[in-house]
């Protein structure tokens, strides 16, 4: 399979895309320019929201609108006013930022944080629920891909440099995880793991940092495979009013005259739809 390009965005760090079924529109941000980017499905661009600071991720907010994932905290994206925080996060260091995340099935929202260098063991996996901030899982280097099985009792993740897809177990009462084990493991020669989705089959599909390509793995198994025109793949999502398009983003960054192709948006229907994604409670 192949994707197609959706829109030259030319994103630095394009990631985090998020289908919203109450506008008809794909989310997604643009990490270190500090944007949030509205796209819907026939290619037409909204204009970014400027948050002020870097944006790992945003989430669909139950009471209307996105809560973002940002280097100081879980914010509210609201431009009238000001983008305000609901809790901050303690990394510890400033040189520390948030990167991917998601919405649990209850409405939390967990979120990783990674150092702008990538420094080893720096990075931490937390919590937003409600109002309070909590740390799930400290010493991880760079926070990546979230997803949970139809049951929400299992939390698949990613902490790209391992190479892997760990499998917790999750206390959807509780938000607490358990069992840390591995699922998938990526040979290097294919790329890096980097953000994930999941499908309603349970296939898990795997965007691959300097892989060119996104890979789906069913029951531990490589199955199907996405070309994707740009090496630097961050992110798939399932996208649409049936949910059946796979939205790709990918990025820029550091790569010696990247053209039109890195950082472009790309979408394609591979034929198996996703999951709508949960509301954080805020």
């Amino acid at each position: 399979m192949k994707a197609d390009l959706l829109l030259d965005a030319r994103a630095e760090l394009g990631e985090g895309p998020v289908w919203d079924p109450r506008i008809g529109l794909v989310w997604w941000v643009d990490i270190l320019r500090g944007r949030v980017n509205g796209l819907d499905l026939d290619g037409a661009a909204r204009p970014p929201i400027e948050v002020g600071e870097a944006v790992g991720c945003v989430a669909l907010a139950e009471s209307g609108g996105l809560v973002a994932a940002t280097t100081s905290g879980f914010r509210r994206v609201d431009a009238a006013t000001g983008h305000p925080l609901l809790a901050a996060v303690d990394h510890g260091a400033d040189d520390v930022r948030m990167n991917d995340g998601k919405a649990d099935p209850a409405g939390r929202f967990v979120a990783g944080s990674m150092a702008f260098s990538e420094r080893p063991g720096a990075g931490t996996l937390w919590s937003l629920d409600g109002g309070r901030v909590r740390a799930l899982v400290a010493g991880v280097t760079i926070s990546n891909g979230l997803a949970w099985s139809e049951d929400g009792e299992i939390l698949y993740y990613v902490d790209t440099p391992t190479g892997r897809i760990d499998a917790f177990d999750y206390d959807a009462e509780t938000g607490g995880v358990s069992g840390r084990r591995s699922v998938v493991s990526i040979p290097e020669s294919a790329g890096s793991p980097d953000g994930m989705t999941i499908d309603s089959e349970g296939g898990l599909w795997i965007a691959l940092w300097g892989g060119g390509a996104v890979h789906r793995y069913h029951e531990g198994r490589l199955d199907a495979v996405v070309e994707v025109p740009a090496p630097l793949v961050t992110c798939p999502a399932f996208a649409g009013p049936d949910g059946a398009t796979l939205v790709i983003t990918t990025a820029s960054i550091g790569l010696d005259g990247p053209g039109p192709e890195s950082g472009a948006v790309y979408a394609l229907r591979p034929g198996v739809a996703g999951r709508p994604e949960p509301l954080v409670r805020v």
